[in-house]
């Protein structure tokens, strides 16, 4: 498994590809999987990428995480819910300060287990960090696959 400073560095360039992507979409709209539309698996990447960055900010600053508690339709559907009013632009830049936080609180040693949703196990950070780079990968794929 790679370190934990290598998989930041991946998760890096697979938030930028998204970002560059987003740039050259001009129909957020679009469907990309049935009931999916690019500007919907924008809100999603970003409401779990927050929910991933608090939880690290909060074990870094020696705060007891809040994840989740649902199951992952209902998780899904308050994604929807939250982010489906707010402009591509707005989901955007949340995704940006999300990832920021993670960028800024990744490393710290503290983190030994981070919580992904309640009901599920803990993920030690390299795994974490793994999970939330194939998740993104395979979104940014579906998108591109698109255009």
């Amino acid at each position: 498994m790679s370190t934990r400073k290598e998989l930041l560095e991946n998760l890096d360039e697979n938030v930028l590809r998204l970002f560059s992507i987003c740039q050259n979409i001009s129909k957020p709209d679009t469907f990309v999987y049935e009931g999916w539309t690019v500007k919907d698996i924008f809100g999603h990447i970003t409401f779990w990428h927050e929910s991933f960055a608090r939880n690290v900010s909060d074990l870094a600053n020696d705060r007891m995480p809040k994840p989740f508690r649902g199951k992952y339709s209902d998780l899904n559907q308050r994604c929807f819910a939250e982010f489906s009013s707010l402009p591509i632009e707005e989901i955007i830049l949340r995704l940006g300060n999300a990832h920021k936080v993670i960028q800024e609180n990744i490393l710290n040693n503290k983190l030994e287990l981070i919580p992904y949703r309640i009901g599920s196990r803990d993920y030690p950070p390299e795994e974490h960090l793994q999970v939330v780079n194939d998740h993104i990968k395979e979104h940014t794929k579906d998108i591109e696959n698109v255009f």
